[in-house]
């Protein structure tokens, strides 16, 4: 008899993190309301809701960079964490290169040239970090998040200052980093261009969990359709990712997966 894929044998106890009930007062203002969640290995779960949905302070919550008014957060214990936060304001007079930005996370010059190949950023070895675009800058910081070589990779608004023809290709560059490093990725975002369709399973998010699940069921739920209205951008294309095969540490196929 075959077993079952991975991901289908995985219990709630093999959770990287585990979020139950919080609840989250910040100046008077409720900003989350009773959000549990759980994210799993190997999984691109897709966090979205409008501005001001409570998108980074859950984040934060889930990081532990922002204390819960009440509810928990359980971590893996020992659990490596990369995030790519939401903004990063770099002085413009800072004559500062990628390559020395990043070693200040990681001293590997290795570790450092192999992670920029993967966010598709080689070229921007020798470049002045002030003088990189919105889109080469969001590729340095996927660069900065993987140097940790995470089991979870947290990315808040990745495609933030990154067109549309960037941003496909942002998001085909993270679904292949989950592939090749075998890590969760747990993806932010407002907008719903492309994120999707790239993703296993979806939070929708409006202080509250209006709904979750995989895409097809999200984007029909009526709480979905409430906060986005039925004429959602032609881009999202939505799909079940499904794999028939493995990739190396470079992300190239290779034989022999196991789909999942």
């Amino acid at each position: 008899m075959s077993q079952l894929p991975a991901r289908e044998r995985q219990t709630v106890t093999d959770a990287l993190i585990t979020a139950k009930h919080l609840v989250v007062i910040i100046e008077g203002r409720k900003i989350l309301d009773n959000v549990s969640l759980s994210l799993k290995p190997e999984r691109i779960t897709s966090l979205i809701g409008p501005n001001g949905a409570g998108k980074t302070t859950l984040i934060k919550t889930l990081l532990g960079l922002q204390k819960p008014s009440s509810g928990k957060v359980e971590r893996r214990q020992g659990l490596r964490i990369g995030y790519m936060p939401q903004k990063l304001n770099i002085d413009p007079n800072l004559p500062i290169t990628v390559e020395k930005f990043l070693s200040l996370a990681n001293r590997d010059k290795n570790l450092i040239n192999q992670t920029l190949a993967e966010a598709g950023a080689s070229s921007l070895h020798k470049a002045n970090l002030s003088s990189v675009s919105g889109g080469e800058l969001q590729r340095v910081l996927l660069a900065r998040a993987l140097l940790r070589k995470p089991q979870l990779l947290v990315l808040d608004e990745p495609a933030q200052g990154v067109d549309i023809a960037g941003q496909e290709e942002l998001y085909q560059t993270i679904a292949n980093i989950r592939d090749s490093h075998g890590c969760s990725v747990l993806l932010v975002s407002h907008d719903l261009h492309l994120v999707m369709a790239k993703t296993d399973s979806v939070i929708c998010l409006n202080r509250h969990v209006c709904c979750h699940g995989n895409p097809e069921h999200v984007s029909t739920d009526p709480a979905y359709l409430n906060l986005f209205g039925e004429n959602r951008p032609a881009a999202l294309a939505l799909y079940t990712h499904r794999h028939d095969h493995n990739h190396d540490m470079h992300g190239n196929v290779i034989d022999g997966g196991e789909g999942r």
